[in-house]
């Protein structure tokens, strides 16, 4: 895409057209394999916001009038040119992000999957009908568009979770306005381009790159209806704080702590396999990665060994390496953050059985020497006191704990204040079953690492990896952009004489 490919600059989306926009201030967008600024994102400013709010709101009347069928037919359009353009966008998410090309290639099916969803949602707009509710009154429920929202996405999956976000609003009849996060901007104008190409109206969907001025113009202008976010547990806090005070609606997703219980059945070359894809796999940077694995009983002594070997064994390449299995850190301060981490984890008693920092980025592949490079860490005799126990550290950091029994696995899972997703490993059904009974978190995989759901299940975690009373994405999505409205009505010849001075009751 032009747009990306050969700017120094990338800007905002508006009303249809690609602009600079207001501001003045940019923020380096890196290449994270090598350390060089590839170009810079221009920060979007409160002017900004507000020209996209206007231009969102004076799209709105015209694009909620059209027949739902029709707005999903510009969404199928969409989604054949998303996956036309598949290997392009992950192309560039591993260009900006750092990911194995892969692991990009991933993220976009799953935002493909949730587009095609999206397609379906006049299903979901039908609403319910009861025939004579009383003596010549029939009552109906029709779900409505909200008006503009807003959508404040994180570095992570730059496609993936705008995805979530977007195509099912925008088949609601809603107008979007998206602030991506200025780390890997570059994707969110790629969709832009996309929804244009795919005759999607100016103004139904828009971009301001930004950082938290373009996120609190959003949260405090009055034409903004409902704001869905995914990022940190403190930012997820003030967004569904202020939201909430000023009226909106607000999905807000934050962090994550995701623990993978192993039994002392579970399969031993599964486990292993599991902990190493699911704890390194995007080098952590993933609200679904395991970081903790709990081993009950003698696991521990079985598969420790296993995991240092395989730790130490990591591919870590640059993403556009077809072997490589893990990428680089995302920026200078990501890299600084995760090793104070291990810092911090070894000064607090943990036994560090790997250390990435050792890791060289010279070995990583020509001309990664000065990229922001780190291998996998493995820690062992991690206690639930320690920082990198209670803390996300959202990098390559798997830690050990070893646990007694079954019930002391679910207790620690169930006390750690986030409730994202959590995983066990067994042999045993009834272990099996009460543990997805029992465990306090919003995503469980049984045998499963990284239970994301599909496309029309929906996503969210409990506690605090979670504000809000709807997941995203799914059918919870499209009650979330949408308002029920219930219509009671009946004709001036069924309507009896005189003045009715108590409450209407079914007759």
């Amino acid at each position: 895409m032009t747009i990306i490919n050969n700017n120094a600059e990338i800007g905002q989306y508006i009303g249809g057209a690609f602009t600079t926009g207001s501001g003045v201030r940019t923020q380096p967008v890196y290449n994270p394999a090598t350390g060089a600024v590839q170009r810079h994102v221009r920060l979007g400013t409160s002017h900004d916001v507000k020209t996209a709010v206007a231009s969102a709101q004076a799209a709105f009347p015209a694009w909620a009038d059209n027949p739902p069928i029709r707005r999903a037919r510009v969404l199928f359009k969409f989604l054949v040119l998303l996956n036309q353009h598949k290997d392009e966008l992950a192309a560039l998410i591993t260009a900006e992000h750092g990911k194995v090309f892969t692991d990009a290639q991933g993220e976009v099916a799953r935002g493909v999957d949730i587009v095609e969803f999206s397609c379906g949602t006049p299903q979901l707009l039908k609403g319910d009908f009861t025939d004579q509710v009383s003596t010549g009154i029939d009552n109906w429920t029709v779900r409505q568009p909200l008006g503009v929202v807003a959508g404040i996405t994180p570095f992570n999956f730059p496609v993936m979770v705008p995805m979530w976000m977007a195509p099912i609003a925008i088949a609601a009849g809603n107008c979007f306005v998206l602030k991506p996060s200025p780390i890997d901007p570059g994707p969110s104008l790629f969709i832009a381009e996309l929804f244009k190409q795919a005759g999607l109206p100016d103004g139904v969907f828009n971009v301001v790159q930004g950082d938290k001025e373009a996120v609190d113009a959003l949260l405090v202008h009055p034409d903004v209806k409902a704001i869905s976010f995914v990022g940190s547990t403190p930012i997820a806090n003030y967004i569904y704080e202020t939201g909430a005070r000023l009226g909106k609606r607000v999905q807000a997703l934050g962090g994550a702590k995701n623990h993978m219980v192993v039994m002392p059945d579970a399969d031993i070359d599964q486990v292993v396999d599991a902990l190493i894809g699911a704890g390194y796999g995007s080098a952590g940077e993933r609200c679904m990665a395991i970081s903790v694995a709990v081993l009950v009983g003698d696991m521990a002594d079985k598969i420790i060994p296993r995991l240092v070997e395989r730790t130490k064994a990591l591919k870590v390449r640059n993403g556009t390496n077809p072997d490589a299995e893990m990428g680089p850190i995302v920026t200078p301060a990501a890299y600084d953050r995760i090793t104070g981490y291990i810092e911090q984890g070894v000064k607090e008693g943990a036994r560090l059985l790997v250390d990435g920092r050792t890791f060289l980025g010279s070995t990583a592949g020509e001309n990664c020497s000065e990229g922001f490079w780190l291998g996998g860490t493995l820690f062992d005799h991690v206690t639930p006191e320690m920082s990198i126990y209670r803390e996300e550290i959202f990098g390559p950091v798997l830690s050990c704990v070893r646990t007694t029994n079954f019930a002391a696995a679910v207790q620690l899972v169930n006390d750690h204040e986030f409730g994202n997703g959590v995983a066990c490993f067994t042999r045993d059904g009834n272990i099996a079953r009460e543990f997805a009974r029992r465990v306090q978190v919003g995503m469980v995989g049984i045998n499963v690492p990284i239970p994301v759901p599909m496309a029309w299940h929906g996503f969210g975690g409990w506690k605090k990896s979670m504000f809000g009373d709807m997941h995203a994405y799914g059918e919870e999505g499209v009650r979330f952009y949408t308002k029920q409205k219930s219509v009671m009505q009946r004709w001036p010849e069924s309507i009896a004489k005189g003045a009715e001075f108590v409450m209407p009751t079914a007759k």
